[in-house]
């Protein structure tokens, strides 16, 4: 599963995808001085998209929900299966992210990203100022990689995502065959 992906897009373009969607895109106080991040790690802060007011908001939270156990690390991806998620959801921007095959180190490091999209969100959850990913089945292009991938929530459905008041476990889908383009990295 998805323990680490990168966001190095511009944000206007965001702001451009929320803009056809009738979604205003608000900043904090001041707009984030978010840098390209090629590798963001868990507990690693991470730009978040959640919904504000009558629009949707940037941020920037830790990645994973705290352990649950002493000596656990934080929980950084979350089974979507079989769950209803009336509040929190949030979406996290990302341009790739990485899947590892191997059972010896150095495992081999496979980058993928959204085929024809420059920048995509995955679908998340938000608790106490910290989010976690959320997982799925995995669609043809990752089951060669892994048994789950996380969810990539498409464009035109990220603000039922953030805003609906309804059941959105249909966006909580594998991606289909050629949807993510995998490139071993090393």
């Amino acid at each position: 599963m998805c323990n680490k992906y990168g966001y190095n897009a511009p944000h206007h373009r965001l702001r451009e995808i929320f803009a056809q969607q009738d979604l205003p895109f608000r900043w904090p106080e001041a707009a984030p001085n978010l840098a390209p991040l090629e590798e963001i790690n868990p507990a690693d802060p991470a730009p978040v998209i959640r919904s504000y007011e009558d629009g949707v908001r940037l941020d920037q939270l830790r990645w994973g929900f705290p352990p649950p156990r002493p000596k656990a690390g934080p929980v950084i991806n979350f089974r979507s299966e079989n769950r209803r998620f009336t509040h929190g959801r949030c979406l996290a921007p990302a341009t790739h992210f990485f899947e590892f095959t191997g059972t010896k180190y150095p495992k081999t490091r496979w980058r993928c990203t959204v085929e024809g999209e420059e920048v995509f969100c995955f679908a998340g959850l938000v608790r106490n100022d910290r989010f976690t990913l959320l997982t799925c089945e995995p669609g043809p292009d990752i089951v060669p990689l892994h048994d789950r991938q996380v969810v990539i929530v498409e464009p035109a459905d990220w603000g039922e995502w953030l805003t609906s008041d309804g059941d959105v476990g249909h966006l909580l889908r594998p991606a289909p065959d050629g949807h993510i383009k995998v490139e071993r990295v090393n």
